[in-house]
């Protein structure tokens, strides 16, 4: 019986084909998953934690949000401050810049409101907000 016994073989075309197939369906798995969570866009941080790491650049690491506004697109518009002070400063932020209202820039910070945030500092808060 022992003598007796088929040898199989895998022929080497069969096996890339499977091999290949496999490599596909996984891929395409794994595409499917990603595209679910939604891992193949980019992250962009919310708005406000944006804008709070833009002004602790400009501002210092004290810096803190005291009211803001979602603007047009991706545009934050609002008031900051300094933690313990009682000064705040207008500001509107972008994904790749803020400008405060007390920029060398007043005409440009003028543009930026009435594009992105109009409405916006029809009242200003005479002191800070807790």
């Amino acid at each position: 019986m022992l003598g007796r016994m088929v040898r199989r073989v895998i022929r080497t075309d069969r096996l890339i084909v499977a091999l290949g197939v496999a490599v596909v369906v996984l891929g395409g798995l794994a595409a499917w998953i990603f595209v679910q969570n939604g891992s193949l866009r980019p992250q962009e941080p919310d708005r406000q934690a944006r804008a709070l790491s833009q002004l602790r650049e400009h501002l210092g690491r004290t810096a803190e949000l005291r009211y803001t506004e979602q603007g047009a697109g991706l545009a934050l518009c609002g008031y900051a401050g300094r933690r313990g002070e009682p000064e705040v400063v207008a500001f509107v932020s972008r994904p790749q810049r803020i400008l405060l209202d007390n920029d060398p820039l007043p005409r440009e910070f003028a543009a930026m409101i009435k594009a992105d945030c109009p409405g916006f500092m029809q009242r200003r808060p005479t002191q800070a907000i807790p």
